[in-house]
């Protein structure tokens, strides 16, 4: 359940971090939560997970939805470290992630959801996948940012597209969303990976959208510490998360050109390489 980073049409440099968007304290007690500020120890027990402070959410349903992935899920986390870097006080910023496992389009949205306690990071995501029996839940109280240049597969289920879809591209959504003051998250090698050890090419969208925006990236690490011996990354193996520091976007004199997109593109994708303990090159393919 992955979108690609869409790409955007040449437009000058247009920040909009420096408007001050309303800033949240963090939500997180290292007491109720068991955890520091900079990392947790898995796996997350039932007690953390259903006694977890989750305030900055209105929604009941969305609470349980979480609390209950998180019981099946949690079991999974071995560690995760630099929780400091995406606390709600540190929004907007875009989040980048490797892509190794079907689930973790649902998983790793729940665990951000309770590290931030109940803020939700938006993250882009195919339409068709809410054609999947119960997945259309975890969009709409998720509240993700669909994705419609994915067919769907037989294609006469395309005919339910307008019911998944916006009228507004992906991308000014996301937009939106960051000049909102809201964080988005966003898969930039389009699928999933099960490579061990290469990242793919990936997609340019998310370092665009920093670039024209202002906006900071935070790499998201997922790592398998018993990948050893797996020519492919099975799902449900044990995981351990790592959130980088900000990357900040160059200031640029002039309006931004393809270079400094790839440049950025790049930037970003050589740290998630480091933090998923694989490797990227610009001549990776886009699939696997």
């Amino acid at each position: 359940m992955c979108a690609r980073a869409t790409n955007f049409a040449m437009q000058p440099n247009n920040p909009i971090a420096n408007k001050n968007p309303s800033r949240l304290s963090c939500p997180c007690s290292k007491k109720r939560l068991n955890m520091d500020i900079h990392s947790i120890r898995g796996p997350l027990s039932l007690k953390s997970i259903w006694k977890a402070p989750l305030h900055q959410s209105p929604s009941g349903p969305l609470r349980f939805l979480i609390r209950s992935t998180l019981s099946l899920a949690g079991r999974k986390l071995v560690s995760c470290q630099g929780v400091e870097h995406i606390q709600p006080d540190h929004d907007p910023f875009i989040l980048v992630l490797n892509h190794s496992q079907k689930l973790e389009a649902i998983y790793i949205p729940a665990l951000l959801y309770y590290l931030r306690g109940g803020r939700v990071v938006h993250f882009l995501a195919d339409w068709n996948f809410c054609l999947v029996p119960g997945v259309w839940f975890f969009y709409h109280y998720g509240q993700v940012i669909t994705v419609s240049r994915k067919p769907a597969k037989p294609k006469f289920l395309n005919v339910f597209k307008p019911l998944f879809t916006s009228r507004q591209s992906s991308v000014s959504q996301a937009r939106k969303t960051l000049e909102a003051g809201k964080s988005i998250g966003i898969f930039p090698e389009g699928t999933t990976n099960r490579h061990p050890t290469k990242l793919l090419k990936g997609y340019t969208g998310a370092a665009q959208l920093s670039l024209k925006t202002g906006i900071p990236v935070v790499t998201a690490g997922l790592t398998f510490p018993s990948k050893e011996g797996y020519k492919k990354i099975p799902e449900g193996v044990p995981f351990s998360v790592e959130f980088s520091a900000p990357i900040q976007p160059p200031r640029l004199p002039h309006d931004i050109g393809l270079k400094d997109i790839h440049q950025h593109h790049a930037s970003i994708m050589q740290r998630l390489a480091s933090l998923s303990q694989k490797t990227w090159t610009a001549s990776e393919p886009r699939r696997p």
